[in-house]
């Protein structure tokens, strides 16, 4: 399998899970699919795969910017690290949906944090951040339950 067509399969593959937290954020099915490991265990046996098969690459490392960018001219690994945000921006996503409901936040507002984790991971939290500041108790303190 090409790494593009493994590109369009994972980049694509994850939408129908974003679609169900915008959605349906609470339903059974979502519970299982989206707030479960099944996602990130998929994902994360391709991550590996992919992270194994550009490690090889000469001057490519983890240590320097000049070795990261060494790293990433390889399909492999550019791959490797789509995945890798893949992966963590639906992690943040659904924690952002289960956090949203642990404090009362209405869903409307998780909303456009939702977009934005998906397009711009770190954006899209910042903004959830801000809005759980503004509209509920306890605001920025991360707690156990919080994990």
């Amino acid at each position: 399998m090409s790494h593009d067509l493994v590109f369009q399969i994972v980049n694509f593959g994850v939408i129908p899970f974003w679609i169900l937290l915008v959605i349906l954020p609470h339903w059974g099915l979502t519970q299982i699919l989206v707030h479960s490991i099944a996602v990130p265990l998929l994902l994360g046996v391709a991550y590996a795969w992919f992270l194994t098969q550009g490690l090889g690459i000469e001057g490519g490392s983890f240590s320097s910017l000049e070795g990261v960018m060494v790293f990433f001219s390889a399909p492999a690994a550019v791959l490797a690290g789509w995945i890798h945000i893949l992966v963590f921006d639906l992690f943040i996503g659904a924690w952002q949906v289960r956090d949203a409901k642990r404090r009362g936040i209405n869903h409307w507002f998780v909303i456009p944090c939702l977009f934005f984790t998906l397009m711009a991971g770190p954006i899209g939290l910042l903004l959830y951040l801000v809005v759980r500041l503004a509209l509920s108790k306890g605001g920025w303190s991360l707690t156990e339950q919080d994990a």
